[in-house]
């Protein structure tokens, strides 16, 4: 929107000066609200501080204080029965009710497109102001009805309106918005007007699509949430917390945003959303099968993310899906080490690997593929990579054939096939795990000893793989860093002193100063 700068606000400095000047204009308007100039002042020094993008939070704080206290005072409210947008030339006190209510509608539109302000650390200032505005609303209405309070929807519609921005995904927004999606009321108002907020005509753009995708995400529910019958922000819920009719509206909502066009950052926030938030809510969640089994296909992060979902359908809802171990195996390339649902790969893995009753070939395949990767994977990698394959051979004893070939022999080449797509066809029960045998020279102790473990005794217990999940390379090298070397060898002789002999010459002479 445009905005048109009201006066000049030379007036106003900058810094904590700023800030008292604009304290004492807001009390000295409250002092005497017929007063109109120094209102006008402050919304006009908003307005050009937007313009020049200068800081602002000094003034939303001063119309939040200032706003709230008419709210309070019930300075804006009118008669019931009696419009805010009728003139009445014969009651100046209900005129200036209306002139005040006028620009507290225009501040909320101004405050609420400050939350587009360039910088995050304002922007979300904005939006907590109108969020602010908008308790202050509820506890206060500025209209009076028969009804009782009332929850304001339609401020939280401007409110969402602005953070489903068409220039620039608001991620700083929704993780603010988080902390007003812990009440009931804000969840069911939020999903009551969703509808509402979906684009009809034409396709979205792609960031609207992943500003609509985090809108989501905030307003997302567990069940559990719902047993706090009495939290909530502004009113009390007429009734128990509808989910029922909350369940329609995320259900009608989602069945849009899955027939949008979908780029990659967007496929892949879907899904989070998907799997994280929406998925309990979903009637029919077996429906999504081919959109999963499509998005196995992208590669990269999304088919991680797929994968998830084919599980939680196997798992949760019976779905059969035969070449699932295959779709598995084809993830392990050395790509996965540069994503950051690295970890989850691994986690599901070793679910879809856990029934003892998996065929050896296909195991052993995966133990194989796993250990040829170790060779190329960062350090981090390697520890994660042992200490899976460990517990794969202790799932199948069958497999110690890979550390200990019962007949022996040597070979030319490594009959194992990478390149093959079927693990019952790469022939990893005729190879040996060399890989493994190569790491237990490796330049890090914490990588070769986890490579060792093929040399000694099993474990009769499995290791515990989420213990090292989530380790970086930060964590490794602050180990190593850690660990106490009492000496340290800088010669090849031990010196007896300062200027004795050292390599068969007389060190002495170096240190003469004339």
């Amino acid at each position: 929107m445009s905005l048109t700068i009201a006066y000049n606000s030379t007036q106003f400095s900058s810094g904590k000066t700023a800030s008292k000047q604009l304290k004492q204009k807001a009390a000295e308007f409250l002092a005497c609200t017929r007063s109109t100039a120094p209102l006008t002042e402050l919304l006009g020094y908003l307005k050009e501080c937007l313009v020049r993008k200068a800081p602002i939070t000094p003034c939303l704080l001063t119309l939040e204080s200032l706003f709230t206290e008419l709210l309070r005072r019930n300075e804006m409210r009118m008669a019931v029965g009696r419009s805010a947008g009728v003139s009445l030339e014969n009651d100046p006190q209900a005129n200036h009710k209306q002139w005040l209510l006028a620009q507290y509608k225009e501040a909320f539109v101004i405050i609420v497109s400050a939350m587009n302000h360039e910088k995050q650390q304002e922007s979300c200032q904005a939006l907590t102001t109108a969020m602010k505005l908008l308790v202050a609303e509820a506890h206060n209405p500025p209209e009076a009805s028969g009804e009782g309070n009332q929850f304001p929807a339609a401020r939280l519609k401007q409110i969402f309106i602005a953070m489903l921005s068409l220039e620039r995904i608001n991620t700083h927004l929704f993780n603010r918005f988080l902390e007003y999606t812990f009440y009931l009321d804000v969840i069911f108002f939020s999903w009551k007007m969703m509808l509402s907020l979906v684009p009809r005509d034409g396709v979205p753009s792609d960031i609207f699509v992943q500003n609509f995708l985090l809108m989501i995400g905030a307003v997302a529910f567990g069940k559990d949430s719902l047993k706090e019958t009495d939290n909530v922000l502004c009113v009390p819920l007429r009734g128990p917390f509808d989910y029922v009719y909350v369940r329609k509206q995320i259900n009608k909502t989602w069945s849009f945003v899955m027939n949008w066009p979908l780029s990659e950052e967007a496929h892949q926030q879907l899904l989070i959303v998907l799997l994280e938030k929406v998925l309990p809510h979903l009637d029919r969640p077996v429906m999504l099968t081919d959109f999963l089994m499509d998005s196995l296909d992208v590669g990269g992060s999304v088919s991680m993310l797929a994968l998830q979902g084919i599980f939680v359908l196997i798992q949760q809802h019976n779905l059969t899906y035969p070449n699932i171990y295959e779709k598995l195996y084809s993830m392990f390339e050395p790509e996965i080490f540069h994503t950051k649902f690295k970890a989850r790969l691994f986690y599901l893995a070793d679910i879809f690997l856990t029934s003892s009753h998996l065929p050896e070939g296909l195991v052993a395949a995966f133990v194989k593929r796993l250990a040829r990767l170790a060779l190329i994977a960062p350090p981090q990698d390697v520890v994660i990579i042992m200490r899976f394959v460990g517990n794969l051979i202790l799932r199948h004893p069958a497999l110690k054939r890979l550390i200990f070939h019962p007949t022996g022999g040597e070979a030319s080449c490594d009959p194992f096939v990478m390149e093959e797509r079927d693990p019952m066809k790469s022939k990893a029960l005729e190879s040996s795990l060399w890989e493994v045998a190569a790491l237990q020279n490796h330049v890090l102790p914490s990588v070769a000893m986890a490579a060792k473990f093929i040399a000694n005794p099993l474990p009769s217990v499995e290791w515990d793989l989420s213990s090292v999940l989530e380790i970086n390379e930060n964590d490794i090298f602050d180990k190593e860093i850690a660990k106490k070397t009492k000496e340290f060898a800088l010669n090849i002789e031990r010196p007896t002193g300062m200027f004795g002999i050292c390599g068969g010459e007389l060190s002495s002479q170096y240190w003469k100063l004339f």
